[in-house]
């Protein structure tokens, strides 16, 4: 018998019903071969029950609900907004459960803060779910790049068509997405992969640009620069990602992923394996506070003009 036989599953409870834990997280919960989704909670007990009743697990409503499902597991993803998600973490990890949050941790870098100082307190281990950081394909590039090093600048675009005329996506009726913007609900993903790449930023600068666009600066510790241009709002025709590094071996595109559902696999196993080794991941809740307060020194220069 192998040693993956005897291994016992972790057992994680899925905080969230909407879009996000319906198409991706439910999902691919439910079909991890080292997972047992131990339960489904929601602050609409109707969809708690239907998400619940496709995936075979248990149901879970109300605030004692919350407790129960903690109770019932070894760990806790998040498909909630960022600044309801945060305190639930500081509660699930007071209650022993290790973290599998969405980014941003938090809108607030109190909050992100209180998740931090929370996991750590308790010694569970944690993971901000950044998709780059996770998708198979992008996550090896990134560690190609950081290995090579020499890079001089970066361009990193993250554009997507979320509030442009026409739009369908269920994703729009996402309240803290609309009063955000892209910033936050992309801006993660493309600092997550930067920051490893070119080390931390030193210096940020922040400018609004049209609709919820913005577009930062910023010089990082390896004495490389990098620019961002992110939004939800832009035409359809101009939306997409694109990140490009510029150094003395030539240039670097990101390549293309999967998918969302096949990165937070990745991030599962990301989780497993902080749990079993008591290692910690690059892209936990110390560093999901950090990209909070480099997002909210963002957002405070572009609103200050």
């Amino acid at each position: 018998m192998t040693t993956a036989d005897t291994t016992p599953l972790l057992r994680i409870g899925l905080l969230g019903t909407g879009p996000w834990a319906r198409n991706t997280q439910a999902p691919a919960l439910a079909a991890h071969p080292g997972v047992e989704l131990s339960g489904v909670w929601g602050r609409r007990a109707e969809a708690a029950h239907t998400l619940a009743a496709v995936h075979g697990t248990r149901a879970y409503t109300g605030e004692e609900g919350i407790d129960a499902l903690l109770e019932a597991s070894d760990a806790v993803a998040f498909a909630l907004p960022p600044d309801v998600q945060a305190p639930l973490a500081v509660r699930a990890a007071e209650a022993g459960c290790h973290l599998l949050m969405d980014k941003p941790v938090a809108t607030t870098v109190a909050g992100a803060r209180a998740v931090a100082e929370a996991a750590e307190k308790a010694s569970v281990a944690s993971v901000v779910f950044c998709t780059l950081r996770f998708a198979p394909e992008t996550s090896a590039w990134i560690s190609e790049q950081g290995a090579v090093g020499g890079w001089f600048t970066a361009r990193a675009q993250w554009l997507g068509s979320l509030y442009a005329a026409g739009s369908a996506s269920e994703y729009a009726d996402s309240p803290w997405r609309r009063e955000k913007g892209g910033l936050w609900d992309v801006g993660p993903h493309a600092l997550s992969v930067l920051i490893p790449v070119l080390g931390d930023v030193e210096h940020l600068t922040a400018a609004a640009g049209p609709a919820d666009t913005t577009h930062l600066i910023l010089r990082h510790t390896s004495g490389a620069s990098s620019t961002l241009t992110l939004g939800l709002s832009a035409p359809p025709g101009a939306a997409g990602v694109e990140i490009e590094l510029r150094g003395e071996r030539g240039t670097a595109s990101v390549p293309g992923w999967a998918g969302a559902e096949t990165a937070f696999r990745g991030a599962v196993d990301a989780l497993a394996e902080a749990v079993r080794t008591g290692v910690s991941h690059a892209c936990d809740a110390r560093f999901g506070l950090h990209l909070t307060e480099l997002l909210a020194a963002a957002e405070e220069q572009a609103q200050a003009g």
